[in-house]
């Protein structure tokens, strides 16, 4: 079993920033990937950005590439998500998650493909 535990989350006005963690327990070392996905009030569940916790390969959603930076601190167990350039459509409750799939050769971005989700937390960008 693998503990996510997100924090970070907040209010802030349109142009601004927000750095979420992702701390994670237990058997870590069974999750070769951390995600991170977004939900937004009638909407499903999206990708927003993925790392590989042993070569620090990166994936990110077109919505944000340029704007947001995932990144890790293998001693600390702990995922960010750095947000530059917050927009209203960012608003939603991000969620990061964690897969098991340890013979996966690419970064995975479909919610099904992760097993471990935290409780998520709320970002809210004013205009």
């Amino acid at each position: 079993q693998v503990q996510l535990v997100e924090s970070g989350g907040g209010l802030v006005q349109t142009g601004g920033s927000l750095r979420l963690s992702c701390a994670a327990s237990g058997r870590t070392f069974s999750s070769p990937d951390m995600g991170w996905f977004r939900q937004a009030p009638g909407k499903e569940r999206e990708f927003v950005a993925v790392i590989n916790w042993r070569d620090g390969n990166t994936s990110y959603a077109n919505s944000v590439k340029g704007r947001f930076t995932i990144s890790r601190d293998n001693a600390k167990n702990t995922v960010y998500l750095q947000m530059n350039s917050l927009k209203p459509e960012d608003t939603a409750v991000y969620y990061c998650a964690a897969d098991r799939d340890l013979y996966r050769r690419y970064l995975p971005s479909r919610a099904i493909e992760y097993t471990y989700w935290g409780q998520g937390t709320q970002v809210t960008v004013s205009s």
